[in-house]
This record gives structure tokens, C-alpha cells and sequence, in this order.
């Protein structure tokens, strides 16, 4: 069997992107893209804009009260209230693309990450991580956290790193490695396209 009847044989897969913040979700997630048959979510989520980023590519930047009136219509999948902000799926979106035959990859955190492994067992869970000096140095690049906030992003790194078995897979993103960690995503994905016996995802 040809690697393009193999394709047209499966439903979409469903990929998990998660991990603590400064971990590199972002980077990874952007260098995936361009990988053919791969749609890559965008979350909506309810914090500031970074000046780096772009509504609708990166996120979709809303009010408290918008995103409490999408959770109340059933319009996300999943929601998750961290760091002080919200963040969600947004639950057509991944059907539509599911439903057109294409991969689907999401990127959120370790909450949310086993909300999905709850409510879509098939799902791919991967889990990128970083050494601790690392988290640190990104974190503070970032210039957005006060030392309060770093203190309390740190621990919360130490508690997150408990959530490890839920997953199917780890990446360890080193500072100044970001293609390698890229690499390694991108091999799990083809891996799991190339399963002899794939996951089936269903979503209510």
C-alpha cells in the first residue's frame, strides 16, 4: 500500500503540543505549519498581545465576556483559567478539520492537555520540556513576568512535570536546539501516520 492510499485510508490524528510556560510550545508549534496535511489550531485566549504576535495566526485575542459566552455556547472543547488568563480550543475548528481528513495539532497546557486525554483518549499527547535554566532564561526574555510571577511559574514547572505519564511522548527542547526539538515532533507525527493499525479519534 502507497504512502497516498495509506492517507486517504485514515481519519485525521489528533496531536497534543503541551508543557509548562517557556517550555517553547510557541516555536515548536510555528515550524510545524508547513508540514502538508497538518492543520494547527488557533486557541483564543483572553491575555494581553504580545508584540510579536498576530490575532487569528498566533491566537485569538478576546474579552473575559466574549470567552465566557463561547464557553457557555458549547463553542470550545476545552477551556483552562492559567496564570490569571483563559485560554480554549475552539471545538469546530478541530472538527471541521478532522472531518476534511487532515491532522489536527493543538497546543495547550498540562491542564488542558489531560482534559483532552479525558475526553478524546486517541488523541497524541506530547510533552515538551526544557532543563530548568532554560525556562528561566526564556521566561525572562519575555519581559512580561514580574519576579512574583517567575517564582510561581517555576513551581508550577515542578508540579507539571508530575502529569508526565499521562503522555505518549517527551521532546526536551534545549536552549539554542529549537530545530532539533522541531525535528523530533515532526518524526512523531510521521511515526503515528505510518501506524499499521491507526488511532481513530471521535469527537461528540
Amino acid at each position: 500500500m502507497g504512502g497516498r492510499e495509506r492517507e486517504s485510508r485514515r481519519g485525521g490524528l489528533l496531536f497534543v503540543l503541551s508543557g509548562s510556560s517557556g517550555a517553547g510550545k510557541d516555536a515548536v508549534l510555528e515550524r510545524l505549519k508547513d508540514l502538508p496535511g497538518l492543520h494547527c489550531v488557533v486557541t483564543v485566549t483572553t491575555r494581553a498581545q504580545r508584540p510579536h504576535e498576530t490575532e487569528g495566526t498566533d491566537y485569538h485575542f478576546v474579552t473575559e465576556a466574549e470567552f465566557q459566552r463561547m464557553a457557555r455556547g458549547g463553542e470550545l472543547m476545552e477551556s483552562a483559567h492559567v496564570y490569571g488568563q483563559w485560554y480554549g480550543v475552539p471545538k469546530q475548528q478541530v472538527k471541521g478539520a478532522l472531518e476534511q481528513g487532515k491532522d489536527v495539532v493543538l497546543r495547550v497546557d498540562v491542564q488542558g492537555a489531560t482534559t483532552i486525554r479525558r475526553l478524546v483518549p486517541q488523541a497524541v499527547l506530547i510533552f515538551l520540556t526544557s532543563p530548568q535554566t532554560d525556562y528561566e532564561q526564556r521566561l525572562r526574555q519575555r519581559n512580561t513576568e514580574s519576579d512574583d510571577d517567575m517564582r510561581l511559574r517555576m513551581e508550577r514547572v515542578e508540579e507539571e512535570m508530575g502529569a508526565l505519564p499521562l503522555f505518549d511522548y517527551v521532546v526536551v527542547n534545549y536552549q539554542g536546539e529549537l530545530e532539533s526539538a522541531v525535528s523530533q515532533v515532526k518524526a512523531i507525527i510521521e511515526a503515528e501516520r505510518c501506524r499499521v493499525h491507526p488511532r481513530v479519534v471521535n469527537l461528540d
